[in-house]
């Protein structure tokens, strides 16, 4: 039976914040789909958590070690967020499962009942990593009880990066430097990591296996910690440089004018990155 770990970080958010509404639902979408895959593909559900946030943790997940440190531990900003390492969120997801393939998404991503069987079907069919976009659905949704309409709407997609499965054997290989999550860059770190090491890559970005509440594509980010990260995913590439390649990229195998057209209007897929790897086409 094949075998997914599947990991977030859930946060103790304030009764008026978005995740409030937002968080509640993607447990239950994930219990959801855990019962739905019941005996034909094992999910454990795991978190990655602060001390503080453990009293929001559904008992139907099981709780990894305490995060120790996040990115206040690295540099000190003007209006300070306590954000986890990606790295230190994997960490555990790799160490405390011996699941084949390791999933992770966003706290506010919220699953319809068939994905770990989609994914399941994905993988069968020879991918050994995956990355599967999102549904925008709007805000007119309550919370919970409102799963079934929410599981029902079809949404609109949305072009970024916030859900990612890989073959557990990948991530030794991984090189994410000390990008935070919650801030752009942390999309792009990862899905370079899996454009490197994956042997059969498949994207995702029309199908409705993924929902967040809330029709936005772009917001705004605190300048600090988008310059921190933006460092972090400079550090990365660096580390990544000699395995990276464009022809693994999304689109990759289509001629240059396409090429540049699909990658400069992508958030996730840095246009600068894509004109540097252009040489390494014409000498292989």
């Amino acid at each position: 039976m094949m075998h997914f770990a599947h990991v977030i970080n859930p946060v103790s958010a304030p009764a008026a914040a978005e995740l409030s509404r937002n968080q509640p639902v993607t447990f239950e979408s994930m219990r959801v789909a855990q019962e739905w895959a019941a005996g034909r593909v094992r999910v454990d559900l795991l978190s990655a958590q602060f001390p503080e946030d453990r009293p929001v943790i559904p008992g139907f997940f099981r709780q990894t070690a305490d995060l120790r440190r996040s990115v206040l531990d690295l540099a000190a900003f003007s209006r300070p967020r306590k954000l986890p390492l990606l790295r230190d969120l994997l960490d555990r997801l790799y160490e405390e499962s011996a699941a084949e393939y390791l999933i992770y998404t966003n706290v506010d991503i919220a699953l319809q009942p068939q994905f770990y069987l989609e994914v399941a079907r994905r993988i069968a069919a020879g991918h050994d990593a995956l990355m599967i976009n999102r549904r925008r659905l709007p805000d007119r949704f309550e919370g919970v009880k409102d799963l079934p309409k929410m599981y029902a709407s079809p949404g609109r997609p949305h072009p970024g990066f916030d859900c990612f499965i890989f073959h557990r054997d990948l991530y030794p290989r991984f090189q994410l430097a000390d990008v935070c999550i919650g801030i752009p860059y942390i999309e792009i770190v990862f899905s370079q990591n899996l454009f490197c090491f994956a042997r059969n890559f498949q994207l995702l970005d029309r199908e409705f296996l993924t929902f967040h509440l809330g029709m936005e594509i772009f917001k705004r980010r605190d300048p600090e910690l988008l310059n921190f990260n933006r460092g972090e995913f400079h550090k990365a590439i660096e580390r990544l440089w000699p395995d990276l390649d464009s022809r693994r990229f999304p689109w990759g195998d289509k001629n240059f004018l396409y090429r540049m057209i699909r990658w400069g209007l992508h958030p996730a897929i840095p246009i600068r990155l894509s004109l540097a790897l252009e040489p390494r086409r014409w000498r292989s």
